[in-house]
């Protein structure tokens, strides 16, 4: 698998030593406390924390590379609509309106509005990274074992797993029709203008979808024919056992989950005020 590619990177770090069992719950709870709080305060430490444990999974810059690209620019956009369409919200939210400038018609610049979204970037900053070190630390196989170990149905647990292998496929094949269009002529390359590569890109996509249908055709007809889901139960050959440092992981994932819990009631509700 290509470094380049978004999918599990096999490293030597103390992240891919985990249990996919512990990634997966430090993962869901944390990434469910920063979509609820509003708490600048909060949603700030545990992106520096994501960033933290982003280095100590030995991730680099190149592999995430794009994928952050491509969020920054929908983050922007979501943030622009969020003004668009409600460029009150943070005064009806805090309670109070400080005006730093008026831009025109109804479109006033308040500092509550710019930290409502910054708040609303934050979520992005602290959340983006937990599902990179997730989905790069974590083997498709140990992870349909973790699932299936909190309760989740084999079956289910296995069709995730299935659909994580098949993201990097999926940018292999782009790639591949990708350069097949360049050999004869179309030039996608950072030479040709952006909409002229865009439209050439949006060719591609028919036939990575008939590729990706033909695909899984053949991979249900292979389970099928290892009668795959008969069973009740299973077992998992990847599954990994607990070690001290999934008990270390949990116990701080738990002492961050209480102090988030904890600002709802210190802030009597979701968001931090301070205006």
């Amino acid at each position: 698998m290509a470094s380049n590619y978004l999918g599990y990177q096999e490293k030597s770090s103390p992240i891919h030593r985990l249990s996919g069992t512990t990634k997966l719950i430090c993962f869901l709870v944390l990434s469910i406390i920063c979509m609820v709080s509003y708490d600048t305060r909060f949603l700030f430490i545990s992106g520096v924390v994501a960033l933290i444990v982003l280095k100590i999974s030995k991730i680099r810059w190149q592999e995430i590379k794009y994928p952050t690209y491509f969020i920054l620019v929908f983050a922007v956009i979501n943030l622009l609509m969020i003004f668009v369409f409600s460029p009150e919200e943070g005064v009806k939210i805090y309670h109070h309106r400080t005006v730093i400038s008026h831009l025109v018609g109804p479109y006033w610049l308040t500092k509550e509005q710019l930290f409502y979204e910054l708040n609303i970037l934050l979520k992005y900053f602290s959340t983006i990274p937990l599902a990179f070190i997730f989905i790069l630390t974590t083997h498709p196989s140990e992870l349909a074992a973790s699932f299936n170990h909190i309760g989740v149905s084999y079956r289910i647990s296995y069709a995730i797993a299935l659909a994580l292998r098949y993201i990097p496929d999926i940018q292999a094949d782009f790639d591949a029709i990708r350069q097949a269009q360049q050999a004869k002529g179309i030039d996608m390359s950072r030479k040709a203008p952006l909409l002229q590569r865009l439209k050439h890109s949006a060719k591609i996509i028919m036939p990575l979808i008939f590729n990706s249908l033909d695909r899984i055709e053949m991979i249900s007809q292979s389970m099928e024919l290892r009668r795959f889901g008969k069973g009740n139960k299973r077992t998992w050959y990847s599954y990994r056992p607990f070690s001290k440092g999934d008990l270390l992981a949990i116990s701080f994932v738990t002492i961050l989950s209480i102090i988030g819990i904890a600002l709802f009631f210190i802030n009597q509700g979701r968001f931090y005020n301070p205006f």
